[in-house]
């Protein structure tokens, strides 16, 4: 397989991988004032990418850009040889762009519209593998009536040519209109400057480039004496002096071969110009994000000192859920003895009271206590799922509708600003959203109460602690079995003088030690694990009092953000790649200039 041949299907390749990567990244633009506008360019860019396919087998396209009266038709006729086009160094001669090339080429193999140019075939060996356009001015708009204006057909014909003879003469080179005119068309073509009138000008190459250098990397300038060219190729003459340097680069160094290559350029600068242009847009809209990011973040973080405030006072006032959760704990860990047995009766009779409050859940902090002790007790999803209901209801404990309508107010102020607009009203969605970051909240919360429930009962019920509290218990239990062990035993079989059996009245009054001894043992016993209650809340709000506790609200606002960043990310990997390509492939022709960047 040819060279050539191998260049042009890597040139596909590339362009394919390229397309495919810019439509997706075009179709996962987010509902975004500058994400729509990045996808319109976009779609205008990928359509080039048909235009490439079409002119790949084409010879290149090579046309004049330059000033009125800067010699542009004249070049042409001695690039070809002969007067195939009329020149005037005074007036705008060139009105209708004229295509020369060589015999049998039509200009639909070019991508080009038949009826927007005029044709001229001509047998100039300049033309084997070479189009060259003589184009309109772009610093004059007469004969408006004739299609249009110079600058208007000069702008459409522009994205089909590869390279541009870029001209300009002493009185033209610091033409704003045709700076304007070139930085628009330098983004898909290469560059050759070529200074004319040389016969009556002086120098201006040096000047010329110094006045580019900021946005081109110039290659190399030519000096040309365009009418004398002509007279010595008319004579058969062999080009002479920077004229034959052109004619060398138009026609050797620029051949058949390397047309894949120059291309191949100007795509990839074409890419990252219509990157450039997008990353502007997004970056001017990114501001407006940051503020809406901001305006969630501070909203959130006032709703949620709010409700972790509340929390903590509710936390500290839930004293009996907490003696519940406590001794529940301890009695897991202590397995089966006289005080753990104790605990147990306690344990269940807290489950008994647990399954009958759940029907009675109010607030946050009462299904965040229920929710951690649940994990030992069987209860149906019908109780989970009214408990959840309810989680929901239970913000208004924390939040009044007015509270959440400001902040809600706020952040579409702000959404507004950025060019989110949101499915539905943030006034109406804002309550649903509460609900459900409250239970969000809750049932966050209940895990770490689980987990400091766990760390209090570890470090409050050592082996040392156990030893003491089973003691104490068991003392009593003995005192009392030894009293009726010895009545039954001795006092009434084997003492030297009988005595009856305790009766019922010693039972009761047994029975109400117990109980009071026991009351006194797990409230000694509860009231050491709370010490440390209050220290783990403080240390627990702490940890909440940050916006994430409110984190349920406005979601559908704060993921349209990080969608937008989410684009703005990919359009930053895309132009390194497109850079790493352009960097690869560097200048494919040292003489062209190109724009920097």
């Amino acid at each position: 397989m040819a060279q050539a041949q191998l260049d042009r299907l890597e040139l596909l390749a590339e362009t394919d991988s390229l397309a495919a990567e810019l439509s997706e990244w075009i179709d996962r633009a987010p509902a975004w004032p500058p994400a729509r506008a990045c996808q319109a360019l976009v779609r205008r860019l990928l359509a080039r990418c048909d235009t490439l396919r079409v002119r790949l087998e084409a010879p290149l396209v090579v046309a004049t850009l330059g000033g009125t009266g800067t010699g542009k038709s004249a070049l042409v006729n001695a690039l070809v040889g002969d007067e195939v086009t009329p020149a005037g160094r005074q007036r705008p001669t060139t009105r209708i762009p004229t295509l020369v090339c060589r015999r049998g080429l039509r200009p639909e193999e070019l991508a080009i519209d038949a009826q927007s140019v005029r044709v001229v075939e001509h047998d100039s060996p300049a033309l084997r593998d070479l189009v060259i356009i003589d184009c309109p001015d772009p610093d004059t708009t007469e004969d408006a009536s004739a299609g249009g204006t110079n600058l208007a057909r000069l702008r459409e014909l522009l994205p089909y040519c590869d390279v541009l003879l870029v001209t300009s003469s002493q009185q033209k080179y610091r033409s704003a209109r045709v700076f304007e005119e070139l930085a628009d068309a330098a983004p898909g073509a290469r560059l050759i400057f070529v200074q004319t009138h040389a016969d009556v000008d002086e120098d201006i190459r040096d000047d010329w480039r110094r006045t580019l250098s900021s946005e081109y990397v110039g290659g190399e300038m030519f000096r040309v004496d365009s009418l004398s060219a002509l007279s010595d190729a008319q004579a058969g003459l062999a080009p002479r002096g920077d004229f034959g340097r052109l004619v060398d680069l138009l026609t050797q160094s620029l051949s058949k071969a390397a047309a894949t290559r120059i291309r191949r350029a100007n795509f990839l600068d074409l890419v990252a110009a219509a990157l450039e242009a997008c990353r502007r847009r997004i970056e001017g809209g990114l501001p407006a994000v940051a503020q809406l990011e901001t305006a969630i973040e501070e909203s959130r973080g006032r709703l949620a000192a709010r409700m972790v405030t509340g929390w903590r006072d509710q936390l500290l006032g839930s004293r009996r859920l907490w003696e519940g959760r406590l001794l529940a704990e301890v009695a897991s860990r202590w397995g089966l003895s006289p005080f753990a047995l104790l605990l147990r009766i306690y344990q269940g009779l807290g489950a008994i009271f647990l399954s009958a409050a759940l029907w009675r859940v109010r607030t946050p902090v009462q299904l965040a206590v229920w929710g951690a002790a649940s994990g030992a007790h069987s209860l149906s999803r019908a109780r989970q799922s009214r408990a959840r209901a309810a989680a929901g209801r239970a913000m208004d404990w924390y939040w009044d509708e007015a509270e959440l309508r400001t902040a809600a107010i706020i952040v579409d102020g702000y959404a507004a600003e950025a060019g989110y607009r949101p499915a539905e009203h943030h006034t109406s969605a804002i309550l649903r959203e509460a609900s459900d970051a409250g239970a969000a909240f809750a049932s966050t919360a209940g895990a770490q109460l689980q987990k400091s429930v766990e760390r209090l009962a570890a470090r409050r019920t050592g082996w040392f602690a156990r030893l003491v509290y089973e003691l104490l218990f068991s003392s009593l239990l003995l005192v009392i079995l030894y009293r009726l062990g010895r009545n039954f035993f001795y006092d009434s079989w084997l003492a030297p003088e009988l005595r009856p059996l305790l009766g019922i009245d010693f039972l009761l009054t047994a029975g109400i030690w117990i109980v009071l001894w026991s009351m006194f043992l797990v409230w000694m016993f509860t009231r050491r694990l709370r010490r440390g209650l209050k220290r783990e809340v403080d240390a627990a709000a702490e940890d909440w009092a940050s916006p994430a506790a409110a984190a349920g609200l406005f979601q559908p606002a704060e993921a349209w953000c990080r969608e937008a960043r989410r684009f703005r990310d990919d359009l930053e990997r895309l132009e390194q790649r497109v850079e790493a390509w352009r960097a690869a492939l560097a200048t494919p022709e040292p003489r062209l200039g190109h724009r920097v960047g």
